[in-house]
Parts: structure tokens; C-alpha cells; sequence
């Protein structure tokens, strides 16, 4: 099926976010469209710089040496099949370091406790903290309690920052992408929204679906270390696979083109999102990594990641087009061709 250009620019637009609003709503945390409503509207205007309005995973600060996140994690359960609160604050946060370009150096640790909260939970959360920084092999280097009243808040809130050391240039950018730049992830996605759900909303079904949450920065360096053709990556946590490559192709200008049937996905994920009537490409992964690779380099790089643990089922599943329109375009198992968004909202609440 052969949609032309005019149609897919009218597909593009049949969803819009609101031109303003009056009070936050739970869909401004969710990392698609209505947050970007909020950063636009709310917090460039007052706090933009040309650190933060280049709106990457870290900020580049110190001339470009230095690279600074911070995510906070309210995921309800606190623990869940594969991972936990601290697991997930530990990794989200490396993982934001390094598809940056950058080495984690160390990480502050926020924590908001409610009060009732039983020991054994907290030392839970901590032993798994101390786990996953040994794993990613960085320290918490600093940090913050405060404990609020009872039923004022969930267990557990977790706030994790991270300074990393820019590694040498070039560094991976959305501004390196080019033209028949292959995309390339480096496993099956949606696992992590879809374990979360799956625990919170049906703790009774039994299922093998785990959460993907893992720190990425040990494949990551040896990537950029062997494999200088990767120009850009991005970790498709909140709004998944859809959110980034449709905020890829918005950025370049370029058509992102990505082949459904080359995407991985386990039968047991994409059941539970038929299930749960979720699109897998818009569901939260916390241990994986799309990026962009030059054509030459594209199948040492692949190469490479199955190699690694957290890489075996790699695969390409897309590349850059030479079309310059700004659209992501899945082209189907059945042989069409379909726009690809970003979430309009919040679809899985309490999944980070």
C-alpha cells in the first residue's frame, strides 16, 4: 500500500495536544506529547539556556566536559517481576549518562519515605541501589532523606542525579543523523511498562514478562570505543520506541522509517499489550537503547551488541530516509504503511 506524502502529513497531525492549559494532569508526566506542552510552555520560557533547551538525555555543562541528569522514580509496585525502585532509579540514570556520550563519575540519592514505612523495605531498596551502582560500577557519592507524614505518599519516592565525564568527540547527537543512517536497538522492547502494569493491575496473572531495567553504560562505552559510526542514541524509556523516533525525525527533518517485522518483541509482550489494548512501541523499556549507526559501520556495530549480555537479540529496524518531511513511518507486517506518534499522554501511570 503506497500512502503519498500529503496523505501522511494530514495522518501527522490528527492529534494535537491542547494550545494551553490550567492545571497539570497526570498525562503531563508521561513523556509524549502533553509533556512537551509543558516543557514548551511552562519551563524553557522561565529556565531555558543552551544546555537545557537542547533537551538531551544529560545536560553538557564545563565546556562540554561534564554531562548532569536527574529523574525521579515514583513506580508503584516498588518491587515488581525483574527489578525494583532502586534497580530503576540507579539505572535510569546511568543509562541517561552514557547514551549522552558520557562515563558516570557518581550519583546523588534522594529519598522521600512515608512515614509507617517497614524497615525491611527500605533495606530492600537500598541493598538493591548498592547492587545495581556496583553493576554499573559507579558510587552514590551523596544524597538526601526526608520523611513525610503517613498517607502522604507511596512508600517510596526516589530522586537519582548523575555527573558523568564527556568522553572524547564527537559525541552522539540528534544533529550528526543523516540519510541512510541505520537504526538499531538492542532487544525486544516494552517489557518494563508491561511487567509494571501486569504486577499493579493483575497480580494474579501469571506471566514470564520481566522488566528489562539494567544499566547500560558498560555496552554503551564498549560501542563508542569500537564502533565510531554511532552518531546518536537514546534510551526509549517514557512514550517507548514511538516517542523517540517520531522526536527523531521531528529534529532532523528526515523521514525515520522503521520495519515492524524487525522489531523484537516476545509473543508474551506483545499478548499482554493486546490485552491491556496498548501499541508495544509506546510502552517504557528501561534497559534499552535506540541509536543511529552510519551505513558502513552498521553490521560491526551489530555485532558487537549481540555479543553482549544485554544485547543478544539486537536487531536493525530501521533506517533515515532521504525524504525530508519530519515523519516516522512503521511499514507494516501486512505490507502498509502507518504514522508513527509520540504518546498523546500518560497510558501506564507509576511505571518510573
Amino acid at each position: 500500500m503506497t500512502i503519498h506524502k500529503s496523505a501522511l502529513s494530514s495522518m501527522s497531525t490528527s492529534v494535537q495536544p491542547p494550545a494551553t492549559f490550567q492545571r497539570v494532569v497526570l498525562g503531563h508526566g508521561g513523556g509524549g506529547q502533553l509533556t512537551d506542552v509543558l516543557i514548551n510552555q511552562l519551563v524553557l520560557p522561565r529556565l531555558g539556556n543552551p544546555a537545557l533547551t537542547d533537551l538531551l538525555d544529560s545536560g553538557i555543562m564545563n565546556d562540554g566536559s561534564l554531562a548532569l541528569t536527574i529523574d525521579s522514580y515514583v513506580v508503584q509496585p516498588l518491587f515488581f517481576p525483574g527489578g525494583d525502585i532502586g534497580r530503576l532509579a540507579v539505572s535510569g540514570t546511568v543509562n541517561d549518562l552514557a547514551v549522552s556520550g558520557a562515563t558516570p563519575l557518581g550519583l546523588a540519592l534522594s529519598m522521600i519515605l512515608a512515614e509507617g514505612l517497614p524497615r525491611q523495605i527500605l533495606e530492600r531498596v537500598l541493598d538493591s541501589v548498592a547492587a545495581t551502582a556496583a553493576e554499573a560500577g559507579v558510587r552514590v557519592i551523596t544524597g538526601d532523606t526526608k520523611v513525610v507524614g503517613r498517607g502522604q505518599a507511596d512508600g517510596i519516592y526516589i530522586t537519582t542525579a548523575g555527573v558523568g565525564k564527556m568522553e572524547p568527540s564527537p559525541h552522539p547527537h540528534p544533529d550528526r543523523v543523516q540519510p541512510g543512517d541505520v537504526l538499531i536497538i538492542n532487544g525486544p522492547i516494552g517489557e518494563h511498562g508491561l511487567a509494571v502494569m501486569l504486577a499493579r493491575e493483575m497480580p494474579e496473572v501469571q506471566s514470564v514478562l520481566r522488566s528489562d531495567a539494567a544499566p547500560l553504560n558498560g555496552l554503551i562505552g564498549q560501542l563508542r570505543t569500537c564502533v565510531p559510526g554511532v552518531v546518536f542514541m537514546r534510551d526509549p524509556t517514557r512514550g517507548g520506541l514511538a516517542g523517540v523516533a517520531a522526536d527523531l525525525a521531528a529534529r532532523t527533518g528526515y523521514r525515520i522509517i522503521l520495519d515492524e517485522m524487525q522489531i523484537p518483541i516476545r509473543p508474551e509482550a506483545r499478548h499482554a499489550a493486546d490485552m491491556l489494548g496498548l501499541d508495544p512501541l509506546d510502552i517504557a523499556n528501561e534497559g534499552k537503547v535506540l541509536m543511529a549507526v552510519r551505513p558502513a559501520e552498521a553490521q560491526a556495530a551489530l555485532n558487537l551488541i549481540q555479543s553482549h549480555p544485554l544485547g543478544r537479540q539486537a536487531a536493525i529496524i530501521g533506517h533515515v530516509s532521504t525524504e525530508i518531511d519530519g515523519l516516522c513511518v512503521l511499514r507494516t507486517e501486512i505490507g502498509g504503511q502507518r504514522i508513527v506518534q509520540k504518546p498523546y499522554g500518560e497510558q501506564l501511570p507509576r511505571i518510573c
